[in-house]
């Protein structure tokens, strides 16, 4: 994912799962540009953190290095694939030595179907180039000591998505992932991801072949689904991790008390918006900052006592507190005075990429909750990276409002339940949404993922408008159809269709004896 699946957010993802098993979780890098790598000490300063003395040189073996620092740490980060965007060999192979020490494998992409792909010309846009694609998997299969791995997208046709992986595959890589979607799928038209066509593939090629599936997964639930349908090794989740970093970890015993993870009366549940933000800050302070996160407070979980906890922030009350009084809306305040009064210590400028992208993630970590809670959206905006003061002061709002969410809940359970079991066995409708919503839909203050409107519903809407290719497309298609209707009512004739109705076989009439006019 470009610039979304940094270190902090790894952390995160790993955090959720048992000691014993958290090896098991392979997490990417964002995707990262080869030439700009290879190129600029800043760029690789600002994007990749093994070390805080930085990547100057690029080493052939691991080096012993005393100050380890965060991508890549041996004692949390691992495994870790490193992905690349490339159009060059040579450019692809200098970056893949700087990072290769400190990952288990470099991932090519050749999945991402952006414009800025298209005009940087690398991700999907290289699946026309096979002989490029053979010369950048190979050269790093033959030039370095770790494996190289391959992301990709199907193509128009399953026997053509074979040869494709087929030639990725003899070229060196070692595990291909399948995104079951093709290269314009994407925004509007992203549509449902096939599965069948990496069940093909898993059919088709050897044994031995390592396939990871992507796409369609929602939930936890979702990724037995997806491996039994497909016969994949593993399934990757990108978009779903955004939405739910919860995504790959099982659910607490419901017998146990658990202030992290809600469940409804229903069954249904899922980890805190709040306490999964906890988890997050706690993470920045520990391994970005070095620093001990704050004393907090237990996560409120009914019926504790609410006269304790802070009170719901009124709506004047929604920035962090000044010490500078509120000018009356018919004063106009002196320009000093304002100048003075406007004056705010700004966060130092920060190139952390576990800093830059926390309003990001938060934005979509907490989509449900700021839809209906307009205040905590217009907090969480006014974050700047860095700012940790006022990421907190969002957490603080979070907290109050998952505590009223809680108790109103207690109050009238049924405002929240939405029916449709979350087992992850329904067959996936590719032309109504509104089952996937209803299957993932819980309340506000509850991670879940975004279910987007499918293309048939986004063109309903007016969200998404077909371009002149696309129309004449569907209307020549319409044409042949209507054609097609139009030859099979003239190439019956009236005794035939009599013959028809009272079946008494047609007999055929020789080609000399028809009769025209």
């Amino acid at each position: 994912m470009v610039d979304q699946s940094e270190f902090a957010w790894r952390i995160l993802t790993r955090s959720f799962l048992p000691s014993n098993s958290a090896r098991a979780l392979i997490a990417y890098s964002p995707m990262l540009h080869a030439r700009l790598f290879k190129e600029k000490q800043v760029f690789r300063d600002q994007h990749f953190q093994p070390a805080r003395s930085g990547l100057a040189t690029t080493a052939t073996n691991k080096p012993d290095i005393p100050d380890i620092y965060l991508d890549g740490n041996p004692s949390v980060d691992r495994p870790l694939f490193v992905q690349f965007c490339a159009n060059s060999p040579d450019d692809l192979l200098e970056a893949a030595r700087y990072v290769a020490p400190f990952c288990d494998a470099i991932d090519l992409n050749l999945g991402c179907p952006q414009g800025i792909a298209r005009k940087g010309f690398y991700g999907a846009f290289l699946q026309e180039h096979w002989d490029l694609v053979y010369r950048l998997i190979n050269t790093l299969h033959t030039s370095l000591d770790i494996p190289v791995t391959a992301k990709m997208r199907i193509l128009e046709t399953k026997e053509k998505t074979l040869e494709y992986a087929k030639m990725i595959l003899s070229a060196g890589a070692s595990i291909i992932t399948v995104h079951g979607r093709q290269r314009d799928q994407k925004g509007h038209k992203t549509g449902v991801a096939d599965w069948s066509v990496i069940r093909f593939l898993r059919e088709q090629l050897p044994l031995d072949t390592v396939i990871f599936a992507n796409g369609n997964i929602l939930q936890h639930h979702d990724i037995s689904h997806c491996l039994e349908k497909t016969g994949a090794d593993a399934v990757m989740s990108a978009e779903g991790n955004l939405y739910d970093p919860t995504i790959f970890s099982q659910p607490p015993d419901p017998d146990l008390q658990n202030r992290e993870y809600w469940r409804g009366r229903d069954g249904k549940g899922g980890y805190r918006m709040d306490a999964v933000f906890r988890r997050y800050m706690d993470i920045i302070y520990r391994y970005v900052l070095e620093t001990s996160p704050p004393h907090r407070a237990p996560l409120f979980l009914y019926p504790d006592p609410s006269d304790s906890a802070e009170p719901s922030p009124s709506s004047k009350d929604h920035l962090p507190p000044t010490d500078e009084a509120p000018a009356s809306k018919k004063q106009k305040p002196d320009a000093k005075s304002t100048s003075k009064s406007q004056t705010k210590t700004k966060p130092p400028r920060t190139t952390s990429p576990s800093l830059l992208a926390m309003q990001a993630h938060l934005f979509h970590l907490l989509r449900p909750l700021v839809s209906t809670h307009t205040h905590i959206r217009d907090a969480l905006a006014r974050c700047r990276a860095g700012d940790m003061p006022a990421f907190e002061h969002v957490l603080q709002l979070t907290e109050t409002a998952t505590r009223e969410g809680l108790q109103d809940y207690a109050f009238d359970p049924s405002k929240y339940e939405y029916g449709a079991k979350d087992d992850g066995t329904q067959e996936i409708d590719t032309e109504n949404s509104a089952a996937a919503i209803r299957r993932c839909r819980r309340p506000w203050w509850v991670c879940q993922p975004y279910v987007r409107p499918l293309p048939k519903e986004a063109l309903e809407r007016g969200s998404l408008r077909l371009s002149k290719r696309e129309k004449r497309r569907i209307e020549e298609e319409e044409k042949k159809k209507q054609g097609a209707i139009m030859r099979d009512q003239k190439g019956t004739s009236e005794r035939e269709r009599l013959d028809i109705g009272d079946g008494v076989p047609a007999t055929e009439t020789a080609e000399e004896a028809m009769v025209c006019g």
